[in-house]
């Protein structure tokens, strides 16, 4: 029995998903017209509304559904700091600390020469000119620590101190609540380096 088209091309479709083969696409796909069908066509109007409606922020560059998102335009906001993120799941996960209340910019990436990313994919001008704007007075480089990610907040920390801007870039170790024995041995290496005087 062959599969219609029309089948085929929702399967395909679902493979874009990150961790979504071949397998699980067909799954989803069949999980949707055999069983919910009101379910698929909510998640294909949410999908086109999101389409029509999602832009980038002109000043942070995350999503917004208005031209500058609303903790850019938020005067509780710290506008002296700012932080430098890879995606918009980033900054949530910063938000979710309560322990920063400066702005944001979100790359949407970092560089990957590999994957053919380099500074000019990123469209870093942006940043660049919103970092060396005189309201910024620190730059926070919270990229994550791949090798990528590294490469990203290496660039950035040269470019940016090149205009005269102060950057810093948060600091990796041990986890909150973590046991050394459970620790891999890269990162009690890392917070080894990074260690600090206790207060006395």
């Amino acid at each position: 029995m062959t599969t219609p088209s029309s089948l085929e091309s929702l399967i395909e479709a679902l493979r874009c998903l990150p961790g979504v083969g071949p397998k699980s696409a067909q799954r989803m796909a069949y999980h949707l017209m055999q069983h919910d069908r009101p379910g698929a066509r909510r998640l294909a109007e949410a999908l086109a509304a999101a389409l029509g409606a999602v832009r980038h922020c002109r000043r942070c560059n995350t999503f917004t559904e208005s031209e500058v998102c609303t903790r850019c335009l938020s005067p509780r906001r710290d506008a002296s700091l700012l932080c430098v993120v890879e995606t918009p799941v980033d900054m949530n996960m910063m938000e979710q600390t309560h322990a920063y209340s400066g702005l944001y910019y979100v790359l949407m990436g970092r560089i990957s020469p590999l994957d053919g990313i380099g500074p000019s994919e990123l469209h870093l001008e942006r940043l660049l000119t919103r970092a060396s704007d005189g309201l910024v007075k620190e730059v926070i480089i919270a990229t994550n620590y791949t090798n990528e990610g590294e490469v990203t907040a290496h660039y950035l920390a040269e470019t940016l101190r090149q205009r005269g801007v102060n950057v810093s870039r948060i600091a990796r170790g041990v986890p909150v609540g973590g046991e050394l024995e459970h620790i891999d041995a890269g990162t009690l290496a890392q917070a080894l380096r990074e260690r600090r005087p206790l207060a006395g």
